[in-house]
């Protein structure tokens, strides 16, 4: 009889893969994950309660997702068989590898095409299915770099290109002249604009994808105020998006998360509006205050910043979190990133402590 061995058996490309999970220690103030700060009233939140109440909670939810692809739908303006939900931006980047993975080139890969810095989760999604990844480094300015992205297209022949823009981690809104030219420069790959900081930017890119055939256009709700709720979409062309619902599993989204974000869809749209606002506030006020320090940072779209530090990154890191204020770093990954940390807009008294907590760590860095 032969002996159990899970080696023999399990993807090879898990090997060089780590698990993704965030700092789970204990601060304060954390301004590392992107999310919203808490910004909504007793009486909205009463109200997200009593909607969760209304859920049948023996039932499994609808498979469909009918009313709230209905609620995304309209605020679009497109019909709801555009429309593909769930959970968050990281299963609808799984069910688009899954379902576009027949190699177009040589070698018997599907290719995966993006940029570097971005979301890590289309380089794991993509290598966790077998699929080859090639990752082309923004320019200095951290927008796209079309020499190097039309080389990469020529020579890879790739099947899904992604481009975050605004851009995590950079908040960079990529260059509209240079996002058109590599939509029909790469005519026979889809490219997925990732969408999720939007809502903090002062535009979006809908005109692309109702102008080019290959664009698909994805977008969550979990960077403004609700990523309890796991719930992403991506609007495609209906054909692409029956071929996405072959491959989503059934009953992918909670019936609460289905509920709740129809609500935020279609009865708290000046709330949100609000959390934007307040938060774009915030961000211009950080960047006022980090400028008055040196510290040089990309305009940002986004709900945060992304600051080169005029001290070893590595060391404001560690200070800032001797303080109780945690933000992403970079500096491992060496290279450019390794003055680079990413800092959340939080509430305005988080981010006067970070603002004090930079003042101090800088001054005594001189």
């Amino acid at each position: 009889m032969s002996t159990f061995d899970l080696d023999s058996l399990l993807a090879p490309e898990l090997a060089a893969l780590s698990s993704y999970l965030p700092d789970l220690r204990s601060y304060p103030i954390r301004l590392d994950a992107n999310e919203a700060p808490p910004l909504l009233g007793k009486d909205v939140l009463a109200r997200l309660v009593q909607a969760a109440g209304q859920v049948t909670w023996e039932r499994y939810p609808d498979p469909t997702a009918r009313e709230l692809r209905g609620a995304i739908a309209s605020r679009l303006g497109v019909t709801a068989d555009e429309i593909v939900v769930g959970a968050g931006s990281d299963e609808i980047i799984a069910l688009l590898l899954t379902a576009l993975s027949r190699p177009r080139g040589q070698g018997g890969q599907a290719t995966v095409l993006t940029t570097s810095p971005t979301f890590v989760m289309y380089r794991q999604h993509a290598r966790v299915r077998g699929q080859r990844v090639v990752e082309v480094p923004l320019d200095e300015e951290w927008d796209l770099p079309g020499v190097a992205l039309d080389q990469a297209i020529e020579a890879t022949a790739p099947n899904v290109i992604f481009v975050a823009s605004p851009n995590n981690p950079t908040g960079v809104l990529a260059d509209p002249a240079r996002l058109e030219h590599l939509i029909q420069r790469s005519s026979g790959a889809l490219v997925v604009i990732d969408e999720a900081y939007v809502d903090y930017a002062c535009r979006d890119q809908l005109h692309l994808y109702r102008r080019h055939p290959n664009v698909a256009v994805m977008r969550t709700l979990s960077k403004v105020g609700f990523a309890s709720l796991r719930v992403g979409y991506v609007l495609a062309r209906p054909e692409l998006a029956a071929a996405l619902d072959k491959a989503r599993s059934p009953y992918n989204l909670p019936a609460a998360s289905q509920r709740l974000a129809t609500m935020v869809l279609a009865e708290l749209g000046v709330e949100v509006a609000t959390t934007v606002r307040t938060v774009v506030a915030e961000r211009e006020r950080m960047a006022r205050g980090l400028g008055e320090l040196g510290v040089q940072f990309p305009a940002s779209e986004a709900n945060f910043l992304w600051i080169r530090t005029p001290a070893p990154a590595d060391q404001v890191h560690a200070e800032l979190g001797k303080r109780g204020i945690l933000v992403r770093s970079f500096f491992a990954q060496g290279g450019r990133l390794a003055q680079q940390l990413r800092v959340t807009v939080g509430t305005a008294a988080e981010n006067d402590r970070f603002l004090e907590a930079m003042r101090e760590i800088l001054g005594a860095s001189k």
